[in-house]
């Protein structure tokens, strides 16, 4: 089978997977998660004018012949409600968010004025009506839409939603997640140091990339190389929306991941991608007759690097989509190189760089070693430099593309040329 560009094999994987049902989750337990309903707002906010500064509220008619004394008749907390209606040559002293008195139509913020005593104060500055007011409903109006269908919850959300008392709300599902890795050569984390084994990153590493996507995968351990065990793995794997499987998708002689994976059938929808590090990508999908839905299967390349870079640019947009989430790919930002780099043309690749600034915007800076065993180079990592296919390299200077791994932010398109 022939290598697939990545925007290709993202194509497949986006025509296979679609939106989950929705869910009703708590407030506490919704950061990440995407509204499926529209979010109504439950009252005016601000339920009154209030004052926008700590100061006075007077008349602004009364400001005319500047500066003027006013008598102080009322002192007014947030929190309070106001009792004094203001007359001509009155003034109330006021808290930022406290209701405005009846008569008043401004607010003067305290540094622009003079105390003359306890109960008088002179202003000289001349105002409009509006002045350091916020008016009823500035913010929401009741019954209007605050946050509609399709809004990814962020701590922003998070208090808008608190603003309007949901305590519940409806969102796309978040999808199961499950992860397996394959091979003798694995030390599980809590068996004893073997320097003749390779200890199991992966799944941790994968755990991580999954949670900071608001979603608690499923660890299923170490699958050896034996056909009889590794396919009792992957049954338990299959009950879940998406598996992902790291190593042994390879074509190697001791690789059973693709045979057996076939056997219990899954339908592969492409195994090869025209990248690096991590062409050795998979993906399946089986239909699950007894619960009437799908499990999506990913074969992710053994070396972690490879299958932290695959889980990227494949598998966050793929969950983001099921989540209902339109923006599906990383950040990219436009950075100039520090230094030259080389390689060979045929295949999209992916450098690891630490972003440094000056008064030019971003620099580049490869983290070092680029072999796909090195974790340490994605642990330094601020971003993903994206060399182009038919790229030969760059000099240092070139404006080049780097998709960050910040964890946070994300975009409507690839941002990127293959």
């Amino acid at each position: 089978m022939e290598h697939l560009k990545i925007s290709e094999a993202q194509r497949i994987i986006f025509e296979s997977v679609a939106i989950l049902g929705s869910e009703m989750v708590a407030l506490e337990q919704s950061l990440g998660c995407v509204l499926s309903d529209d979010i109504l707002a439950n009252r005016d906010l601000p339920p009154f004018d209030v004052s926008a500064m700590d100061g006075f509220a007077v008349r602004s008619t009364d400001l005319a012949a500047a500066p003027v004394i006013f008598k102080v008749v009322e002192d007014i907390r947030a929190g309070d409600m106001p009792t004094v209606t203001l007359l001509a040559g009155q003034c109330s002293r006021i808290m930022t968010g406290a209701p405005m008195p009846p008569g008043a139509d401004a607010v003067i913020r305290v540094e622009d004025t003079q105390e003359i005593s306890a109960d008088t104060v002179q202003i000289g500055l001349v105002v409009k009506c509006g002045h350091d007011v916020r008016v009823r409903g500035e913010n929401m109006q009741s019954g209007d839409v605050v946050l509609p269908a399709g809004t990814e919850i962020t701590p922003g959300v998070i208090g808008v939603l608190a603003t309007v008392k949901a305590a519940q709300m409806q969102v796309y599902r978040r999808p199961r997640v499950a992860i397996l890795s394959t091979g003798n050569e694995l030390e599980a984390m809590n068996e004893p140091v073997d320097p003749n084994k390779i200890p199991n990153s992966n799944s941790y590493a994968l755990m991580a990339q999954v949670q900071a996507l608001g979603i608690e995968p499923v660890l299923l351990g170490i699958a050896r190389d034996d056909p009889v065990e590794l396919e009792q793995y992957l049954l338990r794997g299959l009950e879940y929306d998406v598996l992902l499987v790291s190593g042994g998708t390879s074509v190697g002689m001791h690789d059973y991941v693709r045979p057996t994976i076939e056997k219990l059938g899954v339908s592969m929808k492409f195994w090869r991608v025209a990248m690096k590090p991590g062409h050795p990508l998979a993906f399946g999908v089986m239909h699950r007759t007894n619960k009437a839905s799908e499990s999506f299967v990913f074969g992710l390349p053994g070396n972690p690097v490879s299958s932290m870079v695959c889980f990227e640019e494949f598998v966050a947009p793929a969950l983001r989509r099921m989540m209902g989430n339109p923006r599906l790919y990383r950040r990219t930002v436009t950075a100039r190189l520090a230094h030259p780099v080389k390689m060979r043309p045929g295949r999209t690749e992916f450098i690891r760089v630490q972003l440094s600034s000056d008064e030019a915007g971003y620099l580049a800076s490869s983290t070092g070693t680029q072999s796909s065993g090195a974790l340490l180079s994605m642990a330094r990592a601020d971003g993903l430099l994206v060399m182009p296919a038919d790229s030969t390299g760059m000099a240092t200077g070139d404006k080049v593309t780097v998709q960050l791994l910040d964890g946070t932010v994300f975009q409507n398109e690839m941002g990127f040329k293959e």
